[in-house]
């Protein structure tokens, strides 16, 4: 019967899902659209638990609230545990409050570990603090305040989930995590102290499982990997919500950006703070599957 109950819902993801990413007023969704629907009630699923939660939310409320605060704005997490939306959402307002909203369905979702919601709320917060490049309107070309999703996905790891991990023991948060000997040995490369190298590979995983995430929600037929990037080259800079190996990719190449989390990134100039060729990086820098430099 559980069986039964919980591939009805999974079967709802199979309707159709919105191609605009988010509008213009920043209801940003972390993924596209969908009608998958995961209520609090249902234990069958797995995914993390409200006590995880609201740790995580918590936690980036201590982090960032002060960093937001310094722009002039606030910033407000609204938590909608028992909502059962999956997906997850950021938007500001006229009286200066920066919003990311958090739904308990898609922490209920069965791919959603405690590090892949930090790295969804990280996301969200990306939209208003990322930086360059930013949303564009199609027809007009005005920039909106939002970071679009690539570089959400972007700062979100590198700078966002970084900071968070950062006063962790992260040496013994991988050792459950079998990381792949692909992602240690890059790791390595680029980092030397043992426990930046564990955060490299604790943040590669977070990426990883919101990959598997991502895939999983929008039916995608090729399971995602640190080792099959996507090959394509986008002629402009994407916007929208990039596919689940390329934002995989982005991730992945965030975790090995080496740009220390002091560095400010620039709502105009997309090479300041980041990896990028312009500055000479190899490694690190954003996919070619979303990002034009």
């Amino acid at each position: 019967m559980k069986n039964w109950i919980k591939l009805s819902i999974l079967s709802l993801s199979m309707l159709s899902f919105g191609v605009i990413a988010c509008d213009l007023h920043g209801h940003s969704g972390f993924m596209p659209e969908n009608d998958l629907r995961i209520p609090v009630g249902e234990k069958a699923m797995g995914g993390i638990t409200e006590v995880q939660f609201n740790r995580v939310m918590d936690k980036m409320t201590s982090l960032y609230a002060g960093v937001v605060a310094s722009t002039g704005r606030k910033f407000t997490i609204e938590r909608r545990w028992t909502d059962a939306t999956v997906n997850a959402y950021a938007h500001q307002n006229t009286t200066g409050v920066d919003t990311i909203v958090m739904f308990g369905g898609l922490a209920r979702h069965p791919e959603t570990t405690e590090d892949g919601m930090a790295l969804v709320a990280c996301h969200e917060l990306g939209h208003h603090l990322g930086g360059a490049p930013r949303k564009s309107d199609p027809s007009t070309g005005a920039l909106s305040w939002a970071a679009n999703e690539g570089q959400a996905d972007y700062w979100g790891t590198m700078k966002c989930l970084r900071h968070y991990f950062e006063s962790d023991d992260n040496i013994a948060a991988v050792k459950s995590l079998n990381v792949p000997t692909d992602v240690v040995n890059k790791c390595q490369l680029i980092y030397k102290n043992d426990n930046e190298i564990a955060s490299c590979e604790r943040v590669a995983m977070a990426g990883l499982a919101l990959g598997k995430l991502l895939n999983a929600v929008t039916q995608g037929k090729t399971p995602v990997s640190f080792t099959t990037p996507d090959q394509s080259v986008v002629a402009k800079t994407f916007d929208a919500h990039p596919q689940a190996q390329c934002r995989l990719d982005t991730y992945f190449q965030a975790s090995l950006c080496d740009h220390g989390l002091s560095e400010a990134v620039s709502t105009t100039d997309a090479n300041t703070g980041v990896c990028s060729v312009r500055n000479g990086d190899k490694v690190g820098n954003r996919p070619l599957c979303w990002y034009k430099p």
